[in-house]
């Protein structure tokens, strides 16, 4: 899954919307926010309360940055898989319980998803080594790693076209499909093996472990600033997270006040 840029000399004022602005440290608070606040998600009613009130504020705070909507994919599989297992195991089948079920994953795993959108791998690192003050040395491997997955997509198209040129297209048919696809994972995974080896060749001999060795103190090309984008994002997620549980005391009240 590649990320989308959101580096200030290009996307602010350009793309708009909050997202474009916040660092990884904001985007990862406000998805584990969301997380807490689906907790409070018991019935129907909280549900589409929670949900209305995420989909109003998502479209805000992405803004005009043209957000493929195929990479909710993942999101839709999961919703609906909840809600079908759910359906199919409860005694007596209800769909009321699935739905809610449902609503409940996909109220932080659809946000979670946008938000991982608009991750850079360097940024990440920079806010991790900085902000968090993690060591420097784990900060780095989860940095590479990172920026590898980042570029799977490019790597398997490649892959595809290399195999496409040498005569090796998929035929018609599941199982031939399902071979060629096979052979394509096996070769991401020899070439990303590979790859994994030169980089850390390359990283060993640019000193990065070096700091290890001294004990000189690491030093980062780039700031880490939390900003008032970031604070404004952890504001939103928050008052989302509270939707379901204002829901959740105010139906309380009325049963009770009957």
């Amino acid at each position: 899954m590649t990320t989308l840029e959101h580096s200030p000399s290009t996307s602010r004022g350009v793309l708009g919307g909050l997202l474009v602005h916040c660092g990884p440290l904001s985007l990862l608070g406000a998805s584990f926010v969301l997380v807490a606040g689906a907790l409070a998600i018991r019935d129907l009613r909280t549900a589409v309360a929670a949900m209305a009130a995420l989909a109003v504020v998502l479209p805000l705070v992405v803004g005009r940055s043209a957000f493929p909507l195929w990479r909710l994919a993942p999101a839709v599989f999961a919703v609906a898989s909840v809600a079908w297992s759910n359906w199919l195991l409860a005694s007596p089948r209800t769909l009321e319980p699935a739905v809610v079920a449902a609503l409940r994953v996909g109220f932080f795993v659809v946000p979670g998803l946008v938000f991982a959108s608009y991750l850079d791998p360097f940024t990440v690192g920079d806010h991790l080594g900085q902000r968090l003050r993690l060591p420097g040395r784990p900060v780095l491997a989860f940095v590479a790693a990172l920026q590898r997955f980042d570029a799977f997509a490019g790597d398997w198209q490649v892959l595809r076209q290399v195999r496409r040129v040498r005569g090796l297209s998929p035929a018609r048919g599941l199982v031939a499909r399902g071979r060629a696809y096979g052979a394509l994972l096996f070769t991401l995974l020899v070439d990303a093996i590979r790859q994994a080896g030169r980089m850390t060749a390359a990283m060993e001999a640019r000193g990065y472990s070096a700091p290890t060795r001294t004990g000189i103190a690491r030093t980062w090309l780039c700031p880490a600033p939390w900003t008032a984008a970031d604070s404004a994002l952890m504001l939103i997620a928050v008052l989302v997270a509270l939707v379901p549980v204002a829901a959740v005391t105010g139906w309380c009240r009325v049963v009770t006040s009957w």
